[in-house]
Formats: C-alpha cells, sequence, structure tokens
C-alpha cells in the first residue's frame, strides 16, 4: 500500500524559512502529479503548489509565488517544497497529494478532487 508521508514542519520566525519534504513510500509509486495544499484553522483546505509530471510544469498559489518552490526527486520518489520569507498567514497544516491516475484535458492542479493520494499533514508555525 503506498503512503505518503511529510516531514519537515515545524517553528519558524516571519520571514525566515521551512522546507517541508514528502516521500512515497510503498512497493510500487507512479504519480501523473503531486502538490501541496494547507489547511489553517477554520479554514477550507487550500492549493499551494502543483508539479505535473510528463508536461514538466510547476503551479504556484499567487500567496506565495515568489516565495515558495516546489521540486522533485524521481529517484527518491520525492518532492520538497522549500518556504522562504515565511508569513503569519502561511501558518496551516500542510498536506502532500499525488494524483496516481491519468488526468483529463481538463486537469486543474488546484482542484483538491484531482488527487487521490493524501498525506497525513504536517503542521508549520509562524512565529512574529
Amino acid at each position: 500500500q503506498v503512503q505518503l508521508v511529510e516531514f519537515g514542519g515545524g517553528l519558524a520566525q516571519a520571514g525566515g524559512s521551512l522546507r517541508l519534504s514528502c516521500a512515497a513510500s510503498g512497493r510500487t509509486f507512479s504519480a501523473y502529479a503531486m502538490a501541496w495544499f494547507r489547511q489553517a484553522p477554520g479554514k477550507e483546505r487550500e492549493f499551494v503548489a502543483a508539479i505535473r509530471w510528463g508536461i514538466s510544469s510547476t503551479y504556484y498559489a499567487d500567496s506565495v509565488k515568489g516565495r515558495f518552490t516546489m521540486s522533485r526527486d524521481n529517484g527518491k520518489n520525492t518532492v520538497y517544497l522549500q518556504m522562504n520569507s515565511l508569513k503569519p498567514e502561511d501558518m496551516a497544516v500542510y498536506y502532500c497529494a499525488a494524483t496516481t491516475f491519468l488526468p483529463a484535458n481538463n486537469w486543474s492542479p488546484s482542484r483538491l478532487a484531482e488527487y487521490d493520494l493524501w498525506g497525513q499533514g504536517t503542521q508549520v508555525t509562524v512565529s512574529t
């Protein structure tokens, strides 16, 4: 059974940095895309960033563009989220997600329903 496990959450000061990792474990893992979402208390889960395999495209929410960078290591089945210039509004539980089925033509990186595999989440706290 394939699982996604996130690492790297914790406490950072505003203006600081954190790096999240998401590793896929299991005998076989194949994904068409992976993404990061986040959910703050009392708010809906929101899109942060995604990488689409095949067309090698990376997508970001406007709120994190220029500050966050998503990357991947195919050999390790791992994706990363480098978060710089953290703001208090970045504080949330961050979830890793994967699309393991062939995306439709209207695939949207920010749509939760596109992703069928989710990690358990890791807390990111930003202090002022």
